[in-house]
Formats: structure tokens, C-alpha cells, sequence
């Protein structure tokens, strides 16, 4: 094979130079899919930063403490509160230096390291095809018929999962195991995650999946289908907020700043609705789409800090493990 030319070799230089630099964003599998938000985001923010944007899928804290200081990431988009304690400690985060005001989360967040993107709250969601009258309560799911069929997940796997037991927790403490106990016989398979639960309910393997308030936005929107519905409990509903963080050590400290500011703009803001199915954190109601306007939401919102559910994660898990074992 013949040596490049000089032409050649100067053509391929000014192309790598033309092409920017390159900002690595850590995040979830779903959210670099074709039907996640990350496509829309990397062409959004591209068009601004005169950059490449890089996402690279897979596990995140996991992935960040093993790397350490060696990371190749810049940022990471996709955590959630119930595992920041352990990503601060673990000193590989900066402040992400923006200004808060524009979030229009239900709890106050005053946080200087984790950026909130969207949120949701857990929730059981039903097809009204199959259940004409839902549990109105969690003590009305605890005593529904045996025949009620739950799918949930794995809460050493799954976020949602871990949400959910966490949720139990938060309504009721140390009966939280006699909760499980009525739950059990409802419950017909424990999935390691999300989209096996959901796959399997709308597949009609279930009459109850573990998922989000916001699900049936999906459904109205997409299918135009409104016969999914969240079944919301005057109990309250676990919140769960998704977030973003800039790496100490990111060599391309200028891009990842203007990334954390583009979080919160109103491009980003917009598309959240429909490129990730959640509840945008910067957006106020009025401009969410029609069927999130439509959705059921709770007026109680539970939440942990990030100091109760790393107190809580192992004794949350072991109520629920001791009661499905039995």
C-alpha cells in the first residue's frame, strides 16, 4: 500500500481540526438509543458548540469509580439521587456552575454538583381494558385479590426498582416488610429491568407494571392510545429526578460548561418530553405537551435526600428480599 500523500495527509489534518473538539458524555443505554433523547441532543448541541459531541453507553457510577481519575468522560447525564452520595464522595464531580432559578421541580433543589434534567414519580401503571376499577390507595393494592398481577423490578439492578422499595419505605417504615408480605402473591415475575416489566405488560402478562406516572404520556402521544393509566395513591409517590455532572478532571473544561448550561435551555428543556418521556426540570406546565397535560399526577410527593436513601437503600432491599423469599 502506498504512503498518503502530502496532500492527502494535509486534507485528513484540516478534516480532524474542522471537526472540533470532542466533548465524551457518559450516559444510559436507552438514552443514546434511536428512541432515546441522545440523537436529538448531540444534533442540538453541536449546531451550537462547533464541536463532537461523543456519547458513550453503558453503566455510569459503576463505570466512573472504576475508571477514577482515568476517565474519559467529561460528563455524565443519567444519574439519580439515590447514588449521588457515592458519586460525591467519591470526589471525581464539580460544581456545575449554573444558575437554578429556572427549575420548576415539586421539591426545592439547591444542589451545586448534580444538575436535575427531568423527572417522574414511580407508579403502577394499568390498562383500563383490563382493570375498570384500580387500587385507589397502597393499602387497597396491599389488599387486592391474590389474582392481581404485578410485574416489577429487581431493585439490585434497577433504578425504578430500587425507587419502588425505597417508595414502600417511605409510606410505611418499619411495617415496610409486612407491606412486601401482601404484595408477594401479587407479584408474578421480578425483572432485572424496566423494559422486560413493560415489555411483559403490554404484552398482557400483567395487569399492573412498577413504571412512571409520566408511561402514559408515551401511549397518548405515540399510539394514541388512552387506555394506560398511572393509579395514583393519596399516600404520596416516590420522586425520582435524573441529573446531570461535570467530571473534576475533564480535559475540556469550557465545552462541558456550556453543555451543563444547554441542560437547562429551552431546546434541551423541550424535547425532554417526548425524546425521554419524562417531566422536563426547567419548564413550566403550560408548556408541556397536550398529553402531559393530560397525565395523572400526585399531589404528595416522597423523597429521600441523598443522606436518608444511602441509610436506607440495604434495610429498603432486605424487607423486600425476606418477603419474596418466603
Amino acid at each position: 500500500m502506498k504512503a498518503p500523500s502530502f496532500a492527502a495527509g494535509l486534507f485528513l489534518a484540516t478534516s480532524a481540526f474542522a471537526q472540533g473538539e470532542v466533548l465524551t458524555v457518559y450516559a444510559p443505554d436507552y438514552f443514546v438509543s434511536e428512541w432515546g433523547p441522545g440523537p436529538r441532543i448531540e444534533e442540538l448541541f453541536e449546531a451550537r458548540c462547533d464541536c463532537d459531541l461523543q456519547f458513550k453507553p453503558g453503566d455510569l457510577l459503576p463505570r466512573i469509580l472504576l475508571e477514577g481519575a482515568r476517565t474519559e468522560a467529561d460528563v455524565v447525564i443519567g444519574l439519580n439521587t439515590d447514588v449521588t452520595k457515592r458519586a460525591r464522595e467519591s470526589g471525581l464531580f464539580a460544581p456545575h456552575g449554573q444558575d437554578l432559578s429556572p427549575l420548576t421541580l415539586p421539591i426545592d433543589w439547591d444542589d451545586d454538583v448534580f444538575l436535575p434534567f427531568n423527572y417522574s414519580h414511580t407508579a403502577f401503571v394499568y390498562d383500563t381494558t383490563r382493570i375498570e376499577t384500580p387500587p385507589e390507595s397502597f393499602d387497597a393494592l396491599r389488599a387486592a385479590p391474590d389474582d392481581l398481577r404485578l410485574v416489577i423490578q429487581d431493585p439490585r439492578s434497577s433504578i425504578s426498582g430500587l425507587a419502588l422499595v425505597l417508595w414502600v419505605q417511605a409510606v410505611y417504615g418499619d411495617a415496610a416488610e409486612a407491606a412486601w408480605q401482601d404484595l408477594a402473591p401479587k407479584i408474578v415475575t421480578v425483572t432485572r429491568g424496566w423494559s422486560e416489566s413493560y415489555g411483559l405488560f403490554t404484552e398482557g402478562e400483567a395487569d399492573m407494571v412498577l413504571s412512571y406516572t409520566t408511561s402514559p404520556a408515551y401511549h397518548m402521544i405515540a399510539e394514541e392510545d388512552f387506555t394506560k393509566k398511572a393509579a395514583i395513591f393519596p399516600e404520596g409517590h416516590y420522586f425520582l429526578v435524573e441529573l446531570a455532572a461535570k467530571l473534576a478532571g475533564t480535559d475540556q473544561p469550557e465545552l462541558a460548561d456550556q453543555f451543563m448550561g444547554f441542560i437547562l435551555d429551552e431546546d434541551f428543556q423541550g424535547m425532554i418530553t417526548t425524546g425521554n418521556w419524562s417531566i422536563p426540570a426547567a419548564l413550566p406546565q403550560e408548556a408541556w405537551p397536550e398529553g402531559f397535560q393530560a397525565l395523572d399526577l400526585p399531589d404528595k410527593v416522597l423523597f429521600y435526600s441523598e443522606d436518608e436513601a444511602a441509610a436506607l437503600r440495604d434495610e429498603a432491599i432486605d424487607a423486600w428480599r425476606r418477603a419474596l423469599s418466603r
